[in-house]
């Protein structure tokens, strides 16, 4: 066995539903994206890449049929390069990352491109298909932006609830207060704007071809706990839940470039951090907010680490309430520093396009590592219907600490 390291990563700015990407299809998002992780690569002959992962959760329109063999082409590769589309919803791009990074462990590949898209504007509405010619009844659109569509009615009702109202529960099971949440949110925003004044982004994110947008469109400069405090609850009459402490829908692609460590020389650059650990947990489908916790936990043990070590963290924010709760439980366990979490923003702030926002994790985790100098850190996310996964780097660039 040898180790799997990541080399470059990239991703386009994410758009706001209906937004600056809205005439951006999947596959080109995808195309960019990959496009500009081997860019950052130029002595790479993109003929030697050996696969190419995908992660897209919805499927269902223009990113149908193998939406990340469409990017290789899309891209200019050649049609020699290989690639697979893997679904795992919310963390369909993370999961790319593992499966590349064990390829690549077990000898199958040595260069391996991973990443993700999503275009919730451009998901369609489906109709299904009737079982007979010309049905007598009504048919019904059904939309397949986001959260359960044509559900098979031997699902538990209780299993079947709105992602929302399922972080309800979680709020009701952790006494999460609505004040807390709009607390994070604001600070999601506040950490993004400053991030990206400050040039952290600058070299993570690549533009969209015939589309003038410069940063990530969902963050609202200014935004503070009190004005959050006026938006009404969105799933509940008296809930906690609101579009401002939950992330928004979006579009954007993102992309990784992994290796092993003697694909260096063919890839013409060092590598910046290893895939140190990997971890995933299921629990109850509406649990699945919690479900980073133990993800987490299983890739820190995988990595031969506690929390003690860990000087960084990237946690996809799909709700204030499920971020916070996840984040008490790392904090109770190994004692997390609240403030290493999303220490550049999140999700709330900066979208959550499904499938690509596992790379945007891994990518930004990557980054601060470099930046900071710490050792260690943990991509987190959790994934509808009851899953999580988790990612443990190691900061191997001539920033890292010895610690």
């Amino acid at each position: 066995m040898t180790s799997s390291y990541l080399y470059t990563t990239a991703r386009t700015p994410f758009g706001r539903f209906g937004g600056a990407l809205a005439g951006a299809r999947p596959d080109d998002l995808a195309a960019t994206a990959l496009r500009g992780a081997l860019a950052k690569a130029p002595d790479l002959d993109p003929a030697a890449v050996d696969d190419v992962a995908w992660g897209c959760a919805n499927q269902a329109g223009e990113d149908n049929r193998n939406v990340g063999r469409m990017a290789v082409l899309l891209a200019g590769l050649p049609t020699s390069v290989p690639a697979t589309t893997i679904n795992r919803l919310c963390g369909s791009s993370l999961d790319a990352a593992m499966q590349a990074s064990r390829t690549i462990e077990t000898g199958d590949a040595d260069v391996v491109v991973a990443g993700g898209v999503e275009s919730m504007t451009r998901a369609p509405w489906v109709l299904p298909k009737p079982e007979r010619t010309f049905p007598a009844g009504n048919a019904q659109l059904v939309s397949t932006t986001l959260g359960w569509r044509l559900v098979n009615e031997q699902m538990p009702a209780e299993w079947t609830v709105s992602l929302g109202e399922a972080n309800e529960q979680l709020q009701e099971r952790f006494a999460i207060s609505r004040e807390r949440q709009d607390e994070f949110a604001a600070r999601s925003h506040r950490l993004a704007a400053q991030a990206w004044a400050d040039g952290s982004y600058d070299e993570l994110v690549v533009g969209v071809d015939g589309v003038e947008l410069a940063r990530d469109e969902s963050i609202r400069d200014g935004s503070t706990a009190e004005k959050l405090a006026g938006l009404k609850p969105s799933f509940r009459s008296d809930g906690t839940i609101t579009a401002g402490n939950a992330s928004p829908l979006n579009d954007g692609a993102s992309a990784l470039l992994l290796g092993s460590e003697a694909a260096a020389e063919r890839i013409g650059l060092a590598p910046i951090a290893r895939i140190a650990g990997r971890g995933a947990h299921a629990l109850d489908p509406q649990d699945f907010g919690f479900a980073p916790v133990e993800a987490a936990n299983t890739a820190l043990a995988r990595a031969g680490i506690g929390w003690g070590d860990v000087g960084a963290v990237e946690l996809n924010e799909a709700f204030a309430v499920q971020s916070l709760a996840c984040v008490d439980a790392w904090s109770q366990q190994g004692g997390v520093d609240p403030e290493i979490v999303n220490a550049w923003g999140g999700a709330i702030a900066m979208g959550h396009p499904l499938g690509a926002s596992g790379g945007r994790v891994l990518g930004t985790l990557a980054a601060r590592l470099r930046h900071s100098g710490e050792r260690w850190g943990v991509a987190a996310i959790c994934i509808g219907v009851g899953q999580g996964l988790a990612v443990v780097l190691e900061n191997v660039s001539d920033t890292a600490s010895a610690s």
